[in-house]
């Protein structure tokens, strides 16, 4: 899933920055986010709404005691990134970040120089075993003691075939009980507005694949997930100030979940 870095094609890290109102892309990517913003009005809630859950699943682990964390497919930098979370509440929590694009990877390590508890890593999602045995990871992650693994909008960008459900038994194969596991990701809403943002990812990327509440619930095999379950992104423990509000068709499309390892 790795992406150009001179900006000829888009790359949905930076497509997804555009729509965060980040400035890390090009005009090819800003054109596919202009299609989101202008056609598909209120889409773009999709991934706010998905950045505010994993900001709160993050502040939700590090005040649990959790201090070690792996961000996969982390995307681009934007604001209160998961090291600056995690560390807000436990200072000094180790935290890898792994992506395949360029862009990502330059951008990510800039941001983190100086920060001895944190480290970008090249790898890719669909390789586990590199990413757990990478020098890297091995220096900053304990995995005797617990870890949160992220899998933030990342597994909708795999088809059935390269086996998501399988990358997150892996992973849980990995963790000890106390470790948990945070997955986001596109939800089939049967409607109009997940047919046309489907077809354009996929039109656009090439791969993708939009999945049922039956198969997110799959996702997360035998761990046991925590409350409120698998919900719209914007209702996963939100905030007071957001208690209030019914979420949109949109928001609707992104679902987030966290679960336990016993």
């Amino acid at each position: 899933m790795a992406a150009d870095a001179d900006g000829q094609k888009p790359s949905i890290a930076r497509v997804y920055d555009y729509l965060l109102g980040g400035k890390d892309n090009y005009p090819v990517d800003r054109e596919i986010g202009d299609h989101f913003k202008v056609n598909l009005p209120g889409s773009v809630a999709i991934a706010r709404t998905n950045r505010g859950a994993l900001i709160r699943a993050v502040r939700t682990l590090a005040r649990g005691g959790v201090r070690q964390f792996i961000d996969l497919g982390s995307g681009l930098p934007t604001a209160d990134n998961v090291h600056q979370v995690a560390q807000r509440h436990q200072p000094g929590a180790a935290v890898v970040y792994v992506d395949t694009d360029p862009t990502v990877l330059a951008h990510g390590r800039a941001l983190v120089a100086g920060n001895e508890s944190t480290t970008v890593v090249d790898g890719d999602v669909r390789d586990p075993d590199a990413i757990r045995h990478h020098p890297d990871t091995e220096r900053l992650i304990d995995f005797g003691q617990p870890v949160g693994v992220i899998l933030s909008a990342v597994l909708h960008h795999l088809e059935d075939d390269e086996d998501p459900a399988g990358i997150v038994r892996h992973w849980a194969g990995l963790i000890v009980p106390g470790s948990h596991v945070f997955i986001s990701h596109f939800r089939s809403g049967h409607n109009a507005e997940t047919e046309a943002a489907q077809a354009k990812l996929i039109g656009t990327f090439g791969r993708g694949r939009w999945r049922t509440d039956t198969e997110l619930h799959a996702l997360f095999g035998t761990l046991s997930l925590q409350p409120p379950g698998i919900v719209p992104a914007v209702r996963w423990r939100p905030d007071l100030c957001e208690e209030a509000r019914t979420p949109t068709v949109w928001e609707q499309l992104i679902a987030a979940g966290l679960a336990r390892k016993a």
